[in-house]
């Protein structure tokens, strides 16, 4: 038996957005993390995700949008420093990925069912990222549901953001974080 999935699963982490640094993958690296990432249930194949990518200056391009939508939606008026981090938002990496949850309208395949498929894709995506030497982080923030971003995105009402996954070369090992006790997690049936 080969322990090394076992071990590389293990040893997974996330890293903060702002601790991946350039070169993000390349075109072939990039499409081998999709083609593997989408390898995930998928009830009647009916894809119920689709993708937005942001690289370059298409990241600072978005982060104008996100501080008008943060100066349009706060209850407050945002400082000058919350608005800056705004528009450094999807520069924390070199690349960024939206995972759009698309559910589709299919006698037989829950909606919750096609969610779920939408979240497997996201980690999918990250390990298939990590496999390849990549930090990710797999976040949703308030920028997931901020209407004004939704609308940027070109979102119809039943699509949500699954998650935005930053790409990006670790600047250090991320340390390890406490872990659950299984055992307080299990039951059996009966009890």
């Amino acid at each position: 038996m080969d322990t090394s999935i076992f071990e590389f699963l293990a040893a997974r982490r996330s890293v903060k957005p702002d601790r991946l640094a350039a070169p993000g993958p390349t075109a072939e690296e990039f499409r081998q993390i999709l083609t593997t990432g989408t390898r995930v249930p998928d009830h009647k194949k009916l894809n119920p995700w689709r993708f937005i990518v942001f690289e370059g200056d298409a990241r600072a391009a978005m982060g104008e949008i996100f501080a008008k939508a943060c100066e349009r939606e706060e209850r407050q008026p945002p400082s000058p420093v919350r608005l800056e981090l705004e528009r450094g938002r999807f520069l924390r990496a070199p690349l960024v990925l939206a995972v759009v949850s698309s559910p589709r309208i299919r006698p037989g395949t829950p909606e919750w069912e096609q969610v779920l498929s939408a979240g497997a894709v996201c980690f999918n995506i990250c390990l298939a990222a990590n496999a390849l030497g990549f930090g990710t982080s797999w976040i949703t923030e308030w920028i997931a549901y901020s209407p004004a971003v939704r609308e940027a995105l070109g979102l119809t009402d039943n699509e949500r953001i699954a998650g935005f996954i930053y790409i990006g070369r670790p600047m250090e090992k991320p340390d390890e974080r406490e872990r659950p006790v299984i055992e307080n997690l299990l039951t059996r049936w009966p009890a």
